[in-house]
């Protein structure tokens, strides 16, 4: 079966034909790292490393080149840095080792390259020139501007009204600026703690980039002017992956950056958007170490993860992973002394079609069922999972086990919530300290479908 992408560009799902099938090139934009990375991170990470797996498998491992940035580089970083006391550099290898071991953690490949921004200055700089050069930018002020007047078909991947797009800019009002929708490309470093580099087109003044051309310049020097893919969260259509299409395209006169364009869908935790005045933010590391009395393997995390297509928002539950987890450590038992075969024909048809999770997920029951293990053992191969692993899976189990009573809690909980909405509150309060007393933290609130109450938990701190 041919492999169908949808994309943000056509807004349809097409066949993927790449530029050279002996050269297949994606690009993903990756973290900022100022600090470190949430679920919702995880989502693309896993999402394109599947679609990385399937192109090696469909074109061969030394066809594929996916480049997934660092943004080491941007003002977010540079004040979390000053008002920690360290250097950048400290604040941006800490965060992206942690980074690193997190996502290793979840099944993934590490990309073939993953430029860093501060490695990639002189080639910010020289698109700026080439910009400017070309009548696609002005110098005012120290500072490098894009001008959105000069490209007639700005907007055209988000296809946004462009009321809609200077409110989701959040344009920042300048006097320098010629159009409210100008955005910069270099800026001046003038706080001391404001790193600086000799700036380009004339300027006297040390600067540093923009974040939007940072991924420009990196997917250029890596990739090439116009490439095959590129990816991330459905977030960054509008303004950064729109400013991106508007650099690259101007500097170089072609009528793309990239053929295709993926953007992954959002992620909200037990029904409510992840916040941390919510009380529901939660780091991939903090689940990996334990999270609602658990400590869940990466694995169970992907598992999860792929259980939603990546276009659909996630409802991330816990329900969710105690599933994925139950379904794994079967898949890995009956597959731990099999040889893998060849990826079966249903998963690859199944992932051929827009990374359909869900699809490849039922076709690795069904391989289940029908007894087909080398067949399973070969398709979760291919999804990222490792079936070695089974023995770390089950003895996670039984420490897990060995926690909380989850039943039981889930049970006490039920009960209070019941006691409450009897006002028997003097039940409630014993119901209440009981799980106290079991370790167990509290969070009452209301469901945000129905309004009704509902109670989350923890292990107290």
């Amino acid at each position: 079966m041919a492999l169908k992408l949808y994309n943000t560009l056509t807004r349809s799902k097409d066949v993927f034909v790449p530029i050279d099938d002996t050269n297949v090139r994606m690009y993903v934009c990756g973290p900022t790292v100022y600090d470190d990375a949430h679920i919702g991170n995880a989502r693309p990470v896993i999402m394109f490393d599947l679609l990385f797996r399937l192109l090696r498998h469909t074109y061969g491992e030394g066809a594929v080149t996916y480049a997934r940035n660092i943004t080491d580089l941007d003002d977010k970083i540079n004040k979390r840095a000053y008002e920690r006391g360290i250097t950048i550099k400290q604040l941006t290898e800490g965060t992206a080792a942690r980074f690193h071991a997190a996502i290793d953690a979840l099944g993934n490949l590490r990309p073939t390259v993953e430029p860093r921004a501060t490695d990639h200055i002189e080639e910010m700089k020289a698109l700026c020139e080439k910009l400017v050069a070309a009548g696609h930018a002005y110098v005012a002020e120290d500072h490098v501007l894009f001008s959105v007047p000069s490209m007639p078909s700005y907007g055209g991947l988000s296809k946004r009204p462009l009321d809609d797009m200077i409110a989701g800019a959040r344009v920042d009002v300048a006097p320098y600026k010629r159009s409210e929708m100008d955005f910069v490309l270099w800026k001046p470093s003038v706080e001391a703690h404001e790193p600086g580099w000799p700036s380009p087109c004339g300027i006297a003044q040390p600067g540093r980039p923009g974040w939007h051309i940072e991924c420009s310049a990196m997917s250029w020097k890596h990739l090439g002017e116009v490439f095959d893919i590129h990816g991330g969260g459905i977030d960054l259509v509008f303004p950064h992956h729109e400013n991106e299409v508007a650099q690259t395209t101007c500097a170089f006169g072609t009528h793309v950056m990239a053929n295709v364009w993926m953007h992954n869908g959002f992620l909200q935790v037990e029904g409510e958007k992840m916040s941390k005045s919510l009380g529901n933010f939660v780091t991939i590391q903090e689940l990996l170490d334990g999270w609602q009395g658990k400590a869940w393997p990466g694995e169970v995390l992907r598992l999860t993860m792929m259980k939603t297509h990546y276009r659909q928002p996630i409802d991330w539950t816990v329900r969710a992973m105690e599933e994925s987890w139950k379904t794994l450590q079967g898949w890995y038992r009956a597959t731990e002394t099999v040889e893998a075969g060849a990826p079966p024909a249903g998963l690859i048809e199944a992932l051929s079609d827009d990374l359909n999770t869900p699809k490849a997920i039922a076709e690795l029951h069904g391989l289940d069922k029908r007894g087909d293990l080398a067949g399973l053992k070969g398709a979760l191969a291919l999804m990222g999972f490792d079936a070695a692993r089974a023995g770390e899976l089950s003895a996670a189990s039984d420490q897990e086990a060995d926690m909380k009573d989850t039943d039981r809690i889930d049970d006490l909980i039920a009960a209070r919530l019941a006691a409450r909405k009897a006002k028997d509150f003097a039940e409630s309060d014993r119901i209440r300290d009981e799980l106290a007393a079991m370790g167990i933290a509290l969070k009452d609130g209301k469901d945000p479908a129905t309004g009704e109450p509902m109670t989350t938990w923890e292990v107290a701190r």
